[in-house]
This record gives structure tokens, C-alpha cells and sequence, in this order.
């Protein structure tokens, strides 16, 4: 028996933060037949937001290092603003969405990041995904629009990166459906130059990858993307492109557009 198929679709940076483009984001994702889920990030607003409260942005290899102030703000930012913005966005479309972080339906556990050479601060790592939470929504043909906050269940929630939510969904669905995982930034797809916008690569494995960064070809905010997507690929996820959100009509058809992660 053919699976249903859910698409799962991951955007953040310029779509977030360009009123047009999340207009425009919006309206082709609610043209998207059938079962699917929103991840959002919204790193862009919050070091906006940030700055004008004093407080300053601090990454490591792509990865934003929270503090408790950090930590404050995201969720203000992250499962407040950006999250029902959206929500009352896709309703006016038509979508029947619901706004959650990882606290609530207990939708997403996770664990502090443990210290090693870094210290990301309240970073957390997922260990459980509720499968069956979101199975039952899709069932109810509501649409999940997931903000990137995780809790450990003891009360402490913590910044989780919004494509490992997106990757680890996938892997925890995979089972029950055909998933459909599409990891939106702002470029056309992984580019061989990131200062050539026509050096995009149309086909990526796992040992082509290797080799890339062999070379450090592979820009370092690139990197926790790709390792989503090569993880997603090992757990079974159907199919997996990296691209522009501009592009989903596209990306949705299965014709070529951004970067197909491949075998």
C-alpha cells in the first residue's frame, strides 16, 4: 500500500524577514496539496530585536550560542512573533495551521547540549520526537507551524537549530509516510563559490560532500544544513532538496531546482 505523502518544509533568514517574501512564501505553501508541516527559524529578526536591546549575537560554525538573555529573546521572537504571524498568515489562505514549540503536546524533547570545546549555552539536542502529536493533527488536516524552541521536560526550554526539528521530524515520520523534506535558505541551493550565485551544485552525496570539505569548499554556515540532510538520507526520508523558498512550487513538483541530496 503507497504511504501518504507529507511535505516538510523548513524556512527561515530573508523569507522571515522580507514582508514580500513571506507573502509570497506563504501563498505558494498554501497552495500544497495534502498533509504538510512548517519549521521556521527567524535568526535575522531576532539579532535585530537583540540589538535593540543590547543584547549581541554570538555563533560558532552556524550555530547561535544561547545564553539566558539569548534565550529570552528567541522565545519572545521565535514562539511568539514570528511563530503567530505566520499562523494568522496561512489562515487568511485558507490553511488551518497551529502554532507549537517543542513544550507543547510535549512535541519535542530534548537535552542541554553537553560542554565540550564550545560552550552553546542552553542549546538543546533532541531525543524524542511526539510522532503520534503530529499524526494526529495531520489527521485532522491541520497544519503544524513549528517554532525552533525544544524543553527538556523539567521545565527549562532551549534553542534547538530549526533544521535538525525539521530533519528529525522527517526521520520520526518516515515510517508512516512519504516525506518530502525541503531545507529553505537564501540561495538557489549549495553553491561550489558562495560568491558565484550560478555555481550551484544540482546533485549532492554523501562522498562528494566529504570531499568539499576535504577542500573547505563548504561555507560553515552550510554545514549544520547538510548534515541534517545527509542524516535525513541515512533514516530513510524520501526525497530532500536544499534551496530558496522562492522556488517551492517548483521543489514540490519534483522538478530540478536547488540541491538534491542523493546516495
Amino acid at each position: 500500500m503507497k504511504k501518504e505523502v507529507v511535505n516538510i518544509i523548513k524556512i527561515g533568514g530573508k523569507t522571515i524577514d522580507n514582508e514580500e517574501a513571506l507573502a509570497q512564501f506563504i501563498k505558494a505553501f498554501s497552495r500544497i496539496q495534502g498533509k504538510k508541516i512548517l519549521v521556521h527559524g527567524g535568526g535575522i529578526l531576532a539579532n535585530q530585536i537583540g540589538k535593540k536591546m543590547g543584547i549581541k549575537p554570538n555563533f560558532h560554525e552556524g550555530r547561535r550560542i544561547t545564553d539566558t538573555e539569548t534565550l529570552e529573546l528567541i522565545t519572545m521572537v521565535y514562539g511568539g512573533l514570528i511563530n503567530k504571524k505566520m499562523v494568522a498568515k496561512l489562515q487568511a489562505h485558507g490553511v488551518n495551521a497551529i502554532g507549537l514549540s517543542g513544550a507543547d503536546g510535549n512535541l519535542l524533547k530534548a537535552e542541554k547540549r553537553a560542554v565540550q570545546k564550545i560552550n552553546y549555552g542552553f542549546a538543546g539536542d533532541i531525543q524524542k520526537v511526539n510522532k503520534d502529536l503530529l499524526v494526529n493533527l495531520l489527521s485532522q488536516n491541520l497544519t503544524p507551524v513549528i517554532c525552533p524552541i525544544t524543553h527538556n521536560g523539567n521545565g527549562q526550554l532551549l534553542n534547538t537549530n530549526g533544521d535538525t526539528i525539521a530533519k528529525e521530524i522527517a526521520c520520526a515520520l518516515q515510517s508512516k509516510f512519504e516525506v518530502n523534506l525541503w531545507l529553505c535558505f537564501d540561495k538557489k541551493g549549495v553553491m561550489l563559490n558562495v560568491n558565484d550565485e550560478e555555481s550551484i551544485i544540482p546533485k549532492l552525496n554523501p562522498k562528494t560532500y566529504a570531499e568539499l570539505l576535504d577542500k573547505s569548499l563548504i561555507h560553515d554556515g552550510m554545514k549544520p544544513k547538510l548534515e541534517n540532510a545527509f542524516q535525513a538520507l541515512k533514516s530513510g526520508v524520501s526525497i530532500i532538496r536544499i534551496g530558496s523558498a522562492d522556488d517551492i512550487d517548483i521543489a514540490i513538483k519534483e522538478e530540478n531546482t536547488g540541491t538534491f541530496i542523493c546516495a
